[in-house]
């Protein structure tokens, strides 16, 4: 319902000649609000993998998709076996026939034992089987190590993924031969969870080690590139070991899970840390903290509005009775979004929400009707409701 025109000399903007103005009113309210410390971040995989050859050879065979998201073990690519399975084969049959010398110059030892206790031959003879023995027993150790070599390298012409994450394009084709060290395969991201990784200016360095020394998990909200969506929430890793001079900042890490995947690697990200959070303070919507050289004010309604609507009267036809408003300094501290923390005032004031042009200490206005069944004047109802922002005009 459209506002009262008492008298009919309703002007434009609120005003009514050199009477009262019309005004929307906001109330302040108590309540719970963060402080935030705001930054420029970027997304950071956790791990991030570029894969090699460890042999060379022919690729035979490429069991991923571009993009395809694969677990720790899952097979990639398949370099041709054959000549290290070749080499395995030797290797087997090499340790085969030292360790069956080891056997039979063992046998000798002993015969060679028995003989020199029985004074059949002399020492010299039995030491030198003794060292044979030993010698053998190096040849097949020797062995045992090419053979285990030549698996290693057997197995390493089938490569599979070291970590769990996605994989990116396609760095080489199927049937491409590849060097040993030399080649980036495939590159594998981690994805869930993932870092951001931002900064933040080392005067709140103490702020945030106070939080953490209670042992308290701090909370990161990022935003897109427009501050407009919020993408994820996390929680506060670690600091950084140092501050850099150069930029007086210092870098921190927060931890998502990234579930949706809405964070992608090197994304650029506005990050928001909740460092504390304060309790039962009074708080009002920006739109109605005033400015002027000396400090912030607000226009504050007296006498208060009705708080219970049905006191309101309902009849159009009668004028509604006018108020003053006063400036009333305030000391506003923290923000958050449309809303700050103030002191100066109560919870509960009602505070004009516009037509701050037409308004002065001592002015007397007149709250405009809101558009709804009970017909009361907006302050009142966001008194009762205790809503800070301001009724629709």
């Amino acid at each position: 319902m459209a506002a009262a025109d008492p008298g009919g000399r309703g002007g434009r903007g609120g005003r009514m000649g050199n009477g009262p103005t019309t005004i929307s009113t906001a109330v302040a309210q108590q309540g719970d609000i963060g402080i935030y410390v705001n930054a420029l971040g970027n997304v950071i995989p956790i791990n991030t993998v570029s894969v090699n050859s460890r042999v060379q050879g022919q690729i035979m065979k490429i069991n991923y998709q571009e993009g395809q998201f694969v677990n720790a073990g899952d097979p990639l690519i398949e370099i041709d076996p054959g000549p290290n399975q070749a080499a395995l084969t030797q290797a087997e049959g090499q340790l085969e026939r030292d360790s069956a010398l080891l056997e039979d110059a063992r046998l000798d030892l002993q015969r060679y034992q028995a003989a020199f206790a029985s004074n059949a031959i002399p020492e010299q003879q039995f030491d030198t089987q003794l060292a044979t023995v030993h010698q053998d027993e190096g040849t097949v150790k020797l062995d045992q190590g090419q053979l285990d070599n030549a698996k290693l390298q057997l197995a390493y012409c089938y490569i599979n993924a070291p970590i769990s994450g996605r994989v990116g394009l396609r760095l080489v084709d199927q049937g491409n031969m590849v060097q040993a060290n030399s080649t980036n395969l495939v590159i594998i991201t981690q994805l869930q969870p993932i870092s951001v990784i931002f900064d933040v200016a080392e005067d709140y360095l103490p702020q945030i080690q106070a939080q953490l020394r209670k042992g308290k998990k701090l909370t990161v909200d990022v935003f897109d590139r427009d501050l407009e969506n919020k993408l994820a929430t996390g929680t506060l890793e670690t600091l950084d070991n140092q501050i850099n001079p150069a930029t007086g900042t210092f870098q921190m890490r927060a931890i998502f899970t990234n579930d949706d995947e809405s964070l992608f690697p090197n994304q650029f990200v506005n990050a928001r840390l909740l460092v504390n959070t304060l309790h039962e303070v009074t708080l009002l919507p920006n739109t109605v903290i005033q400015r002027n050289a000396d400090s912030a004010f607000v226009y504050a309604v007296s006498p208060p509005l009705a708080a219970d609507p049905a006191a309101i009267s309902t009849d159009t036809n009668q004028p509604p009775a006018a108020q003053t408003v006063s400036m009333q300094m305030i000391t506003v501290g923290t923000t958050d979004g449309n809303v700050s923390q103030v002191d100066g005032i109560d919870p509960g004031t009602i505070v004009a929400a516009d037509n701050f042009d037409k308004l002065a200490d001592g002015q007397k206005v007149i709250v405009r009707y809101a558009a709804d069944s009970t017909n009361a004047p907006a302050g009142a109802r966001k008194h009762k409701h205790k809503q800070s922002s301001p009724a629709p005009q």
